[in-house]
């Protein structure tokens, strides 16, 4: 019996021993507070590189967009002035730049009831409407749109035409008031988000008399359902013209929309009866109010302000006459610009990381960038009298042709004075102020600025070369107009925020942007305002995702870089030739590397894009074992999409780096918008093109090049393949 004890009570005891090495021992409250902070660190540095890669995919997409918007200012300003100064080009070319900016308006729309004329087929399922429209005719249109139906072309100029007598009658700034209802919300941006229009009607409810709404421009272009978002506002102004207003933005404009596809959208959906739509709509947009202001206390512009302006000039301009603010007001080559300083200043955005240092003889290098202000740039950012200037110059001009040389010196009869004009007066000479510039000039200079502006942190008021129109405006220049007018608040659209709106300028400027997934899905949020009677504003913030709501953090950030990245290898290979040409200083000996700095420097001085080059360098280029950067492996990612033997290396690059300013202006030639023109046209679009570039080209080789893609050989070109053949793609998108 004692041994059974024994037995017994020995296996227990070890068990015991078991259970208790097994089990760990109770942390001490120290360890846990330091395994707490080792955590707590890692996740802050993890969160901190995530930020790092937003922040730096956001600044490509916009730099990229802002570039865009440069060149088509200065494709735009190459036309004006051509078209200014010159009876001939080549044949006709005046006569094909006229179709664009001064287009001839069918005589048939001149009759208000054209529409009537247009059949509706009984097989049509659309919407119907009729005038004055009632609530059910909205409600059906807003769900046909949902269901993808497209409004017949007879109703929807039916629409535009009843939109545009409503728009004669109004000021060109809108007065409401928050006495006839609780709130008014205020949307930014849509560019063609359906998708976005309909959640903020589902969140914040149909515009009404008890929900009044403004939208404050930019409803098309990008997207691709403008046509649809700007037909629901138009019927809803027409419903409630008290209750909903409609702001001008700068893609309110009939040359942005050649360029950015609201012109190509409404082609493909009206293929009848296109082009008469379009006349309309470029007649509407130009009839669009200019401002709206809240209770004499808010002011609501698409863009901004500059240190010129005076609202009550632009309450008394005629703005329909502004068709386009690309639009540049006539001037002879003989007429002097004595409005501006002819000094030239070029920097980076205001704000940016390279607005706060210059390296030694950046300001040479700065010489280069393709600015479109530079006969106006002689604003100071520190002066509150300096002039914002809003020229659209095309540097891209070659200097025998440019209109006003910054670097030619004034008559020696009038010598030239920043403060004002040196006249003879008996022995000695008397300043007078410059004369100012003819009204139609002042008239277009105000509407480019209130479309086309952004704000600064920094004071003062300086060219906005970094988006090539308007300017930049710092909080003295927001606070002398709010102080001037009595007005508290400044709310802007038209730049793309990450979360939807942001406060700047010590609270007085809101900027609201409606358009989420803007650049690509996930990469921003929507948002729209609301003011009440206190007049504080409420932000209401959305996103509407159809893919990424299952995605986490990290995956959306992984998604929008890739897609910036490529965007920006794509910068890169077409403008190979420049860079290869800034690298070789750096490279005597043509080793094929050069330092971080000199690489970093050289895609900076070339594409002017203000990005942060060593952050992105492990993504664009590689190393070698000694620090340097094999810049040659900057184009190992994209290459060409089609290889025509008829195409130099040069030329082909030149397509690559301009294909859509090409695009565009073969869209003018293109009338009836068929994607075939004529070997004669083709020639023409070149001429253009080499006009615009400034440079020579062979007319041999171009005849060439168009028999050699006239591939049925019947006398006509499908352009839309030719472009394709010069679309920059990624090298594993081929292989695939």
């Amino acid at each position: 019996m004692g041994c059974g004890t024994s037995i017994s009570t020995e296996p227990q005891g070890r068990a015991m021993e078991t259970e208790e090495a097994s089990s760990p021992a109770t942390p001490s409250p120290a360890l846990t507070m330091k395994a707490a902070i080792l955590i707590q660190g890692w996740y802050r540095r993890y969160m901190a590189r995530l930020e790092m890669r937003r922040r730096y995919t956001w600044s490509i997409f916009q730099s990229i967009e802002y570039a865009g918007e440069q060149d088509q200012l200065q494709l735009s300003s190459f036309f004006s002035f051509m078209l200014d100064n010159f009876t001939h080009l080549n044949g006709s070319g005046p006569d094909l730049i006229s179709q664009l900016l001064d287009p001839v308006v069918d005589p048939w729309l001149g009759r208000e009831t054209c529409y009537e004329l247009i059949p509706v087929a009984e097989s049509y399922s659309g919407p119907r409407i009729s005038f004055p429209l009632s609530v059910s005719h909205t409600n059906s249109l807003v769900n046909a749109f949902k269901e993808h139906q497209t409004l017949h072309a007879r109703y929807a100029l039916q629409l535009l035409w009843e939109t545009k007598k409503l728009l004669k009658q109004m000021p060109n700034i809108v007065h409401m008031s928050t006495s006839y209802a609780k709130e008014i919300t205020i949307c930014g941006d849509l560019h063609g988000h359906l998708d976005d229009l309909l959640l903020i009607f589902y969140k914040n409810g149909l515009p009404s008399a008890e929900t009044p709404y403004v939208f404050n421009g930019d409803f098309v272009d990008r997207g691709k359902q403008s046509t649809e978002v700007v037909l629901i506002l138009f019927a809803y102004l027409l419903l409630y013209p008290n209750h909903m207003h409609l702001n001008r933005g700068n893609h309110e404009d009939h040359i942005m929309n050649l360029r950015y596809g609201f012109t190509k959208e409404v082609m493909q959906k009206y293929k009848t009866h296109g082009r008469e739509i379009l006349q309309l709509f470029q007649d509407v947009f130009s009839l669009l109010p200019i401002a709206t202001v809240i209770d004499s206390k808010v002011l609501i512009v698409h863009g901004g302000i500059s240190d010129q302006t005076d609202l009550d000039f632009l309450n008394s301009i005629e703005r329909q006459k502004v068709k386009s603010a690309l639009r540049l007001p006539r001037r002879s080559l003989e007429e002097p610009d004595v409005s501006r300083p002819y000094k030239q200043t070029h920097g980076p955005r205001p704000g940016s990381s390279h607005s706060r240092r210059q390296r030694p003889g950046a300001q040479t290098k700065r010489k280069r960038h393709r600015g479109l202000s530079r006969q106006d740039s002689g604003s100071s950012s520190s002066s509150s009298s300096s002039s914002s200037s809003s020229s659209l110059c095309s540097s891209r001009t070659p200097s025998c042709l440019s209109p006003r040389p910054c670097s030619s010196p004034p008559p020696p009869t009038v010598p030239f004075s920043v403060d004002g004009l040196q006249v003879p007066f008996l022995d000695s000479l008397a300043s007078l102020p410059p004369p100012s510039p003819p009204r139609v000039e002042r008239e277009w200079k105000q509407m480019v600025d209130v479309l086309w502006s952004d704000p600064k942190p920094q004071d003062g008021c300086t060219p906005n070369t970094f988006r090539g129109g308007g300017c930049y405006y710092g909080p003295d220049v927001t606070q002398r107009l709010l102080r001037h007018h009595g007005y508290q608040l400044l709310i802007r659209s038209h730049e793309c925020k990450q979360e939807g709106y942001e406060i700047c300028h010590g609270g007085n400027v809101i900027t609201i942007f409606s358009a989420s997934n803007y650049y690509e899905e996930g990469s921003n949020r929507g948002a729209y305002v609301k003011l009440g009677q206190d007049l504080l504003p409420r932000f209401y913030q959305y996103q509407v995702s159809r893919t990424t709501r299952k995605l986490t953090l990290t995956q959306r950030v992984r998604a929008a870089e890739g897609s910036a990245l490529r965007a920006l290898q794509e910068k890169l290979f077409s403008h190979r030739s420049e860079l290869l040409t800034g690298f070789l200083p750096f490279d005597h000996n043509n080793t094929g590397f050069v330092s971080v700095s000199e690489w970093a420097q050289v895609l900076e001085t070339v594409l002017r894009l203000d990005l942060p080059w060593r952050t992105l360098r492990p993504h664009l280029a590689r190393l070698a074992p000694d620090g340097s950067v094999e810049y040659l492996s900057c184009f190992d990612y994209m290459g060409p999409g089609l290889h025509l033997p008829q195409v130099t290396p040069n030329l082909a690059e030149t397509l690559v780096r301009y294909r859509t300013d090409l695009e565009l202006i073969f869209n003018i030639i293109d009338k009836d918008h068929s994607g075939l023109i004529s070997l004669d046209e083709f020639r023409h679009t070149w001429r253009l093109f080499s006009g615009h570039l400034g440079v020579a080209l062979d007319d041999g080789a171009i005849d060439a090049l168009a028999r050699s893609i006239d591939f049925n050989k019947d006398g006509s070109i499908d352009f839309t393949e030719f472009l394709e053949a010069f679309r920059v793609v990624h090298k594993l998108d081929k292989d695939h």
